[in-house]
């Protein structure tokens, strides 16, 4: 069994508590509009539009695929800044013991793993033996999810999930629909459901330049999460967002001022334990 790996960062401290390895995988079915990563929605389709724009030549056609060659790579992202198709071509598929070999390497270093992506959920029995295996080692296990799949339906995966981080991006369905392509049904399911199971780690809300959406959100999530998880709020930041979304959700930031208003209304509504950034 393999998974589509987009790339292992060995130590993160925002990807939940502690020192913590961060594996992203492949494939989204949200295509949110203000996704900073948005090479992780879909898979290379081999066009080959990115080959020729490669400084290092680390990307070649064979048999009409798309080949990278990780030792020639030197990380500039240019293939990604010319992909057509949200994707990209340096997908590592690993096993669960190829990961478990990275994860050993930091195992002294950190806490635990947080699996995201993409979603990560759209690899469920990949997940599953990874997180029993990673348990060996004596870490935690943290799911970085934006709540598509019902995660009710996953009992073997959720007993051997530490924790979830969950993005609530819209309490509104047609904004959210209007934001990532999907309505949000199943994401306020899994809230419910990981709050009743005491798996919810922290819920996160991106801030837009829209007073009314973001207040909505804000308040009837808080009224949901009360004191069981940290609810963090998130500036909106255009860096890195694809044309599409810039048009929608545009160039500027909220101000501090606001941000600490929204963090105040969540506390007004029962949400105790905040963050901002």
């Amino acid at each position: 069994m393999r998974a589509p790996i987009n790339k292992i960062i060995p130590f993160s401290n925002v990807d939940g508590p502690g020192n913590r390895m961060s594996i992203f995988f492949q494939s989204c079915p949200f295509q949110c509009l203000y996704c900073h990563n948005p090479e992780t929605i879909h898979f290379c389709n081999s066009c080959g539009k990115c080959v020729k724009t490669c400084p290092v030549n680390a990307l070649s056609i064979e048999d009409g695929k798309v080949i990278w060659n990780k030792e020639l790579c030197v990380e500039c992202d240019t293939c990604i800044k010319a992909c057509p198709n949200l994707a990209s071509p340096k997908i590592m598929w690993m096993s669960v013991d190829e990961v478990i070999e990275q994860i050993k390497k930091a195992r002294l270093f950190i806490k635990g793993i947080t699996v995201s992506g993409g979603e990560c959920m759209n690899h469920p029995e990949f997940l599953t033996e990874l997180f029993k295996e990673v348990h060996k080692l004596g870490l935690t296990t943290f799911m970085d999810s934006n709540g598509f799949h019902d995660m009710e339906k996953y009992p073997e995966l959720m007993a051997v999930t530490d924790k979830v981080m969950l993005d609530v991006k819209a309490f509104d369905s047609d904004f959210h629909q209007k934001l990532t392509g999907q309505i949000n049904e199943t994401v306020l399911k899994n809230l419910n459901y990981l709050l009743k199971h005491d798996q919810c780690y922290e819920v996160r809300t991106v801030l837009l330049n829209n007073f009314e959406q973001n207040e909505n959100t804000v308040i009837n999530v808080s009224k949901i999460i009360q004191d069981k998880c940290f609810y963090k709020l998130i500036k909106y930041r255009p860096f890195g967002v694809r044309e599409e979304g810039l048009q929608v959700c545009g160039h500027s930031i909220i101000s501090d001022d606001e941000l600490n208003r929204m963090d105040a209304l969540a506390k007004e509504n029962g949400a105790i334990y905040t963050k901002t950034v």
